[in-house]
């Protein structure tokens, strides 16, 4: 069916209920409107789903949420994982706990368990429950760091990590399968609770993960030491990390934390923020009109499913509050389990960080330092716990830290996915490391930069909405790798990764290699000068990414590199 046959099938049949034909009915005649919601499914990606919410089948809706799981459901049977169940969590936006509903009872109809949180929780503690539980599977609905018109819906495995390949596409192929909406299954909810097919969990699983966060401590007695002194700021971004980053602070003995009030109770549209996202500086406004009232030490903020966080810190010289990106709050964590670890001699045999391609090169020298191995990963943090499966399976390392750029990070192996709650713990750990010996948290970032190198990263991103977005996004992925440029300014081109044949190509040679890594279209350009950009279309989002990275001699120095960089790349464009 075209997009206008498949809206009057959405009007007209009687399988799709009356508020969903009234907000249908109401677009009539704006066929541009009609078009958008209808001209295709909504992508079922590597990870799952994410979309606008409304009627359409390009759109999040009790409909598209129940063929989804009856795709993952049929699956589920094929790899004869019923009798373990699923997991499903879900976070504070529009739609969430309807969603999280939808998809149990469609398993429930199937004969597969579901294990579904009794409110909003985090992303990595649903990572948890999966493994607690000894599920096949796991769902998470939430749209992460995304307005609040979205809402998607993210699929783990058994390891606890989001699928990777090959379940990935053998996933997409199943809900791909799924044609026919009258062929999706549900069921009553209290038949599925009397059934024993839908059952609620709440804080004995909260319990048990706040029991595995606490054994990332390293120096309990410091936090209690300066427990009076140091001041903590922190919003949860009218999301999940509310109850579990202020219950982990006060069972640590932290006894200043201070929450923007504005921002603390759940509210799917995010009424103070344009845009519940970390990364955002504007986000931060008013976490830092507290922290100033406060005379706070260190500003938190989680994204509204609690998997990444963002960090502000205050420069005793300045007095002012220095924003922080992943990398940097990523690099700081990783430094202190090392460092400290080392010293107390906690460290395991074969330690091993992991790094997605596109995170700062500073893990290098800096992992070097402490005999910990760095291994890199595509982007997307399933990869990194993909690496831990792997370490477990085969014995070969021990998982020390994992970070990615986007503001994500994991210390242990009690979750297989970034987790904000342990990264405040830690950060909070080492920011009482920081007070004891009479420095902030900026102070440890210039220390890091001068043993090392001032190591710079940005993000170039460009939006192209639309069907003609996705070709335009196509257009410039072929034109870099059919025409790869030879330098960046003064920058030369020293070896291109094409991730989506698996190629290295050395540009001063013409010599080939192989990237070790599993296909993705990713384009990777080593410069001269310790420096690098990496083209890669987003999986969720009608956006190209532009990452790139350089290394200079001060902060000064760095910012200039990575400005001069970031033009010549939109030169190339």
């Amino acid at each position: 069916m075209n997009y206008m046959e498949q809206y009057r099938f959405w009007l007209e049949d009687s399988y799709f209920d009356e508020e969903t034909k009234r907000e249908l009915k109401a677009i009539e005649g704006n066929e541009k409107e009609i078009e958008d919601r209808f001209y295709r499914e909504l992508e079922f990606g590597t990870g799952g789903l994410r979309g606008v919410i409304g009627a359409g089948t390009n759109r999040m809706n009790l409909y598209t949420v129940r063929k989804a799981s009856q795709g993952l459901a049929n699956y589920i049977i094929k790899q004869g994982g019923a009798q373990k169940g699923i997991a499903i969590a879900y976070d504070s936006r529009f739609m969430s706990p309807e969603f999280a509903d939808e998809a149990a009872l469609c398993m429930a109809a199937n004969g597969i368990k579901a294990y579904v949180f009794e409110s909003l929780r985090p992303t990595p503690e649903l990572s948890f429950a999966l493994r607690k539980f000894g599920c096949i599977s796991g769902i998470v609905i939430t749209a992460s760091h995304n307005p609040p018109e979205y809402n998607g819906y993210k699929v783990y495995w058994d390891d606890g990590a989001q699928i990777t390949a090959p379940k990935d596409k053998e996933i997409i192929s199943e809900v791909l399968d799924v044609t026919d909406y009258h062929t999706v299954k549900t069921m009553d909810k209290a038949e599925a609770i009397a059934s024993g097919l839908y059952i609620v969990i709440g804080s004995e699983v909260d319990d048990e993960y706040m029991a595995e966060l606490k054994k990332q401590i390293i120096h309990p007695e410091i936090i209690k030491e300066v427990a009076d002194d140091i001041k903590i700021v922190y919003t949860p971004f009218n999301g999940t990390g509310n109850l579990p980053v202020r219950r982990i602070l006060s069972e640590l003995g932290f006894k200043n934390v201070y929450v923007v009030p504005e921002q603390e109770m759940p509210d799917p549209k995010f009424t103070t923020l344009d845009y519940p996202n970390p990364e955002d500086p504007k986000a931060f406004t008013l976490a830092l009109k507290l922290a100033k009232e406060k005379n706070a030490d260190i500003v938190l903020a989680t994204d509204p499913d609690a998997d990444r966080l963002g960090v502000y810190a205050l420069d005793n010289v300045s007095g002012e509050y220095v924003p922080f990106t992943g990398n940097m709050s990523g690099m700081l964590i990783a430094e202190y389990i090392m460092r400290e670890r080392t010293k107390t001699g906690t460290m395991p045999e074969n330690p091993a960080l992991i790094k997605t391609i596109v995170t700062t090169n500073l893990a290098e020298p800096l992992a070097a330092d402490y005999g910990v191995k760095v291994i890199e990963v595509l982007t997307g943090f399933k990869y990194i716990g993909e690496q831990i499966k792997l370490f477990e399976q085969t014995g070969s390392n021990n998982y020390v830290f994992g970070l990615e750029e986007s503001y994500g990070c994991l210390a242990g192996t009690h979750a297989r996915d970034k987790d904000a709650i342990v990264a405040v713990m830690c950060l909070c750990e080492l920011a009482a490391f920081c007070k004891k010996n009479q420095m902030t948290l900026w102070d440890a970032m210039i220390a890091l930069y001068e043993k090392y190198g001032y190591y710079k990263e940005d993000l170039y991103t460009i939006t192209l909405k639309g069907i003609d977005g996705s070709k335009q996004i196509a257009a410039i992925m072929d034109t870099l790798r059919s025409n790869p440029p030879k330098e960046f300014g003064e920058l030369q081109v020293l070896n291109m990764r094409d991730y989506a044949n698996g190629i290295v190509t050395n540009c001063v040679t013409g010599e080939k290699s192989e990237t070790g890594l599993p296909s993705s279209n990713v384009l990777y350009f080593e410069l001269s000068n310790d420096s690098w950009c990496c083209a890669r279309p987003s999986g969720t989002e009608p956006k190209i990414k532009f990452y790139m990275g350089v290394k200079g001699t001060s902060l000064e120095d760095a910012q200039q590199k990575n400005e001069t960089l970031t033009q010549e790349l939109k030169a190339k464009l």
